[in-house]
């Protein structure tokens, strides 16, 4: 995949996971292109979004709600957890599966 269409899906991604404002500024691009530099995989980017999400959405009921993440750089080090984990797809799978419960339920 080119670097132009490597950099559409992040940020496509990143602007539809739940929890972001979907706004993408000039430094997201750029970080997008860095991942895309560094040989990280698409799936590793989105499968770090979906678990990310995951964790903010799996929250108590009565806790104050987070604030909008405004920044792809969020992710970053769930990116590198990710590129670590020894999971299998079915996993992220599974949390985009909870997440989409979740999100229509709140």
């Amino acid at each position: 995949m080119d670097q132009r269409e490597y950099v559409r899906r992040v940020l496509e991604a990143y602007r539809a996971t739940p929890g972001t404002c979907g706004l993408v500024r000039r430094p997201d691009r750029l970080l997008a292109a860095q991942l895309h530099e560094r040989g990280v995989p698409i799936e590793a980017v989105e499968n770090a979004l979906v678990l990310a999400a995951a964790r903010r959405l799996v929250r108590p009921a009565e806790a104050p709600p987070l604030a909008l993440i405004r920044s792809l750089a969020y992710f970053a080090p769930v990116i590198e957890e990710v590129l670590a984990l020894e999971v299998g797809p079915e996993y992220f799978h599974h949390l985009r599966h909870r997440i989409a419960r979740l999100t229509v339920t709140r």
